[in-house]
């Protein structure tokens, strides 16, 4: 029997581990980069052990050093969870090796099946040679050999693209997964992409635990997850459960994993096989009512499972939340999250690796939870946590909340025959747009401004006023256009008269919380404000500057960094003067274990680059300029 485990991860992975290791009576040891030293998952575990640095490569993807700190803190187990080292077959030999149990599948069975290009000859669908692809072959999807959730994956339609997007996919995998593997594959546009569930012990009992439908993606990183897959055919499901079954059989794998499918024109292609737990394994834990991590410490233990598994129940539908902008590219954000209050209850429930007070850093994945909801239906589950969603209070980084919410209620999603992995190409604008009634959220931000500081925003009445008071605040629908105007006057009574826009009246003011009155009907808005920025209710708003700061315009064609990271790359040859095109790439930023391109925003000249490979920048730092056609015309 186990008595100490150690987690070679960070955040949620490894506190929704020591969640089970505390149910089973086993003592929990965290490791932590230096940018982790006060994270949730160093102040759950009951022991910690510091990986100096702060990047992955000198942290969390150093087996070496978790070998020691496993040693070192008296732990007789080690737990990968998911991503970083979990499929890696070299460090789960160090791990056996170093006399400790290995929460997983024998090294053996990982270095069959977690190199995909392995995996693909083992099942007979070998990879694309790179050399050969031709223009017939495209579009074609380059790939990461090791590791997953998206990152060393490129999707390339044009033929002369090719190199440059092998490079960049290499230099990402090597960046997060310590392997700089990548290969070719046919993309197949549109399809669903479907995975089985597997858990498979020492005595030759593989378990197929249901299916996934994991489709809704951006940047090939999953965002919403469900279980079952809806829709699918009977003999298909049978078709995916016996493949499974025959993969996992075929390398003696053992403890959890998942095999995952593009399903497109009723057929089902293969894809990978994941020799670890994956991120959303909690819909299927909901629907067969188990506990994974429990059943692969049991299979660690030697423990047999039951000849079948248990009856499946319901529907479970799961949502990850980013700290994120989709209007912006899915530019990750970083900063202090203020509030972070999330859904739980019947039928909810929340993985996270993050509270109130905690810092969103630019060094590792911008994932904040989990929400996952469980009901009879899919329709009920859906509803149940787009509800949730709604309900939550985060006051800092922007994130996805709103996209999720929209999603869950779009009929391409309450559509199962709709669903596949082109979800947000297709609809991300629509997706996008400001959730209804912001403009209000600026009145009520404007009169709890007014109540907090009267003396400042007019909150008094005066016996002679010669005008209105002016608030305004831009937000999503604000934007770019002056923001929400708001005109109000103090009342003889202390309350207050909105006079812009019409149609509004202030029913109750303080200064943490505002109800107004519009059509009728009463709506509620609780305020909080942080960093300059003002909450109402799900809103987010700026106040406008009366008088801009001079220091604030730029050059026009600046082109500032959309977020905290490093540059990895410039452009071949890339100088002042040289002549660039609209949405040609410029250079690369890597944040949060993901590159970003920055591009050109018009035609026209270089006439900055302040951009240099290694140099670490800073949200809105100026990275180059270009001139525009327009702006180099000669005045006449």
């Amino acid at each position: 029997m186990l008595s100490t485990l150690l987690v070679a991860n960070r955040g949620e992975i490894a506190c929704r581990i020591f969640r089970t290791c505390r149910d089973l009576g086993i003592a929990t040891v965290a490791v932590y980069s230096d940018a982790d030293a006060d994270a949730l998952h160093v102040r759950e575990a009951d022991t910690a052990v510091r990986l100096p640095g702060a990047a992955p490569a000198d942290t969390y993807l150093r087996g070496d050093l978790i070998v020691k700190a496993a040693l070192a803190a008296g732990a007789d187990a080690v737990h990968p969870g998911y991503g970083f080292l979990s499929e890696n077959p070299g460090f789960a030999r160090a791990v056996t090796e170093a006399g400790l149990v290995w929460i997983g599948p024998p090294p053996a069975a990982i270095e069959a099946m977690a190199s995909k290009t392995r995996a693909k000859e083992l099942l007979g669908v070998p990879p694309l040679a790179a050399a050969d692809v031709t223009a017939d072959d495209l579009p074609v999807l380059v790939k990461a050999a090791a590791g997953g959730g998206g990152r060393g994956m490129r999707v390339v339609r044009h033929r002369a693209d090719l190199d440059g997007e092998l490079k960049a996919a290499s230099a990402e995998a090597l960046s997060a997964f310590g392997d700089g593997e990548v290969f070719v594959e046919p993309y197949v546009e549109n399809g669903r992409h479907v995975e089985v569930q597997i858990l498979a012990d020492t005595h030759g009992t593989v378990w197929t635990l249901g299916t996934r439908d994991c489709s809704l993606q951006r940047r090939h990183q999953k965002v919403i997850e469900e279980s079952p897959a809806p829709g699918l055919p009977p003999g298909l499901v049978a078709s995916l459960y016996e493949r499974s079954a025959a993969a996992a059989k075929a390398v003696g794998y053992t403890g959890a994993g998942t095999v995952e499918f593009l399903v497109a024109d009723g057929r089902a292609h293969f894809l990978e096989m994941n020799t670890r737990l994956q991120v959303e394994h909690p819909v299927t834990e909901a629907v067969f009512g188990v506990d994974l991590v429990a059943l692969q410490i049991a299979v660690a233990e030697g423990d047999a499972l039951p000849p079948e598994p248990p009856e499946p129940s319901g529907h479970a539908i799961e949502a990850r939340l980013y700290a994120e902008d989709p209007a912006a590219r899915w530019a990750p954000q970083t900063g202090r999250l203020h509030t972070f209050e999330l859904p739980g209850g019947p039928g909810v429930r929340v993985d996270t690796g993050y509270a109130s007070g905690d810092t969103v850093g630019v060094h590792y994945d911008a994932m904040l939870a989990k929400v996952i909801a469980h009901a009879p239906t899919r329709a009920a589950a859906a509803r149940l946590l787009a509800r949730g969603l709604e309900r939550a209070r985060i006051h800092g980084p922007s994130t996805n909340r709103d996209l999720l919410v929209a999603s869950l209620r779009h009929p391409g999603f309450t559509e199962p025959a709709r669903l596949g992995t082109g979800f947000y190409a297709e609809h991300l604008d629509a997706l996008t747009v400001p959730p209804h009634g912001e403009e209000y959220a600026a009145v009520a931000a404007a009169l709890a401004d007014a109540a907090a500081n009267p003396s400042r925003f007019g909150g008094g009445w005066r016996n002679v006023r010669s005008r209105d008071e002016h608030r305004a605040y831009t937000g999503l629908a604000g934007a770019g256009d002056g923001g929400h105007e708001v005109a109000y006057r103090p009342t003889r009574a202390g309350g207050y008269q909105v006079t812009s826009p019409p149609g509004v009246r202030a029913v109750a003011v303080a200064a943490d919380r505002v109800s107004l009155e519009v059509g009728g009907i009463v709506r509620y808005f609780d305020i909080a404000r942080h960093d300059g920025t003002v909450y109402a209710g799900p809103h987010r708003l700026t106040p406008v500057p009366r008088f801009p700061d001079p220091d604030d315009q730029r050059e026009p064609g600046s082109l500032l960094a959309p977020m905290p990271g490093t540059v990895v790359r410039v452009a071949d040859g890339l100088a002042v003067g040289d002549r660039v095109e609209a949405g040609q790439p410029l250079l690369w930023l890597e944040a949060m274990k993901m590159e970003h391109r920055v591009t050109a925003p018009a035609s026209g000249t270089l006439t900055a680059l302040h951009a240099a490979p290694g140099r670490q920048v800073e949200v809105g730092a100026l990275l180059a300029v270009v001139s525009t056609d327009a702006q180099e015309e000669p005045s006449v």
